[in-house]
């Protein structure tokens, strides 16, 4: 199928985690969709590298892999668990042919209101797997969250404070997630970016909207397309113009997509997508 508007386009597999792994290839392949981003949980369920080759013969390719990170923790032990962990999701990265594994690096820890001490702790982790991961030929890519996320989920709330981390080591090594879903509100970001492209280190572009009200627990409120307040086409623009080339990877979490049928919910973000990123657009 021929359709030269998706050439960036990659599907998340939370988008329509409704489907199983061979649906949603199957959907993408149908739909003219290039790209995937895969979520560790559902691919070790399928077994890696049978995942691996399900996405190889169908012609797709795997964009990132999420998540690997949550390394906040203070207690030795769940340190050296956290990074025994995340040298694991580095390997499954590799084997599924994906040079990006998205990083959440977690939350503050029981009882504690350290977060510069958290965020320190997660420079000490990238310091000990950014050199497992060059060897491996996969780039560790810190996703700032939202701040409502800070407590327990991300103490990295903006592309500054995760640019801060990534500028410790080389771009190949580590980078940063730009999602237009948790950097939408910051005045800061604009900068970020152009400060993030220019050192090349944007290792993946999420496109999500924002839709009030937030629903109980706030993690299902990623909007479709256009649903919400967003200004998606700008965001779009921004990153190009700091010399982003790479996918455009759209990941929802929303509970009334996950309700509807997933190959309808595809096609509609497909639709959708049209919208944002202009037709001339392609991977360099």
């Amino acid at each position: 199928m021929n359709r030269p508007h998706l050439a960036r386009l990659s599907i998340n597999q939370m988008t329509v985690k409704q489907l199983t792994l061979p649906e949603l290839v199957r959907a993408c392949a149908e739909s003219g969709v290039p790209g995937v981003g895969l979520w560790r949980e559902p691919v070790r369920a399928y077994g890696v590298e049978a995942a691996a080759r399900l996405v190889r013969d169908a012609g797709l390719n795997v964009t990132t892999l999420c998540r690997g990170g949550f390394f906040t923790a203070s207690e030795p032990h769940a340190r050296v668990r956290a990074l025994d962990d995340n040298r694991e999701a580095i390997d499954e990265a590799a084997a599924l042919g994906t040079d990006t594994l998205v990083l959440v690096s977690g939350g503050l820890p029981g009882g504690s209101r350290d977060l510069a001490g958290a965020r320190e702790r997660v420079a000490d982790a990238l310091a000990e797997l950014a050199p497992y991961a060059r060897v491996r030929g996969v780039r560790l890519a810190i996703e700032p969250l939202h701040p409502m996320y800070a407590s327990d989920r991300c103490v990295v709330s903006t592309l500054g404070q995760a640019l801060e981390l990534a500028e410790r080591f080389p771009a190949r090594e580590v980078g940063v997630v730009v999602d237009t879903y948790h950097l939408w509100w910051d005045d800061r970001a604009p900068a970020a970016v152009a400060r993030a492209g220019a050192g090349g280190r944007i290792h993946s572009f999420q496109l999500a909207d924002w839709i009030t009200p937030l629903p109980a627990g706030v993690l299902t409120g990623r909007g479709q397309l256009g649903d919400g307040v967003i200004d998606l086409v700008a965001w779009y623009e921004r990153v190009a113009a700091a010399g982003y080339t790479g996918p455009v990877e759209v990941e929802l979490f929303n509970e009334e997509l996950w309700g509807r049928d997933g190959a309808e919910v595809l096609r509609e973000t497909v639709e959708r997508f049209a919208s944002v990123v202009p037709p001339e657009s392609s991977v360099r």
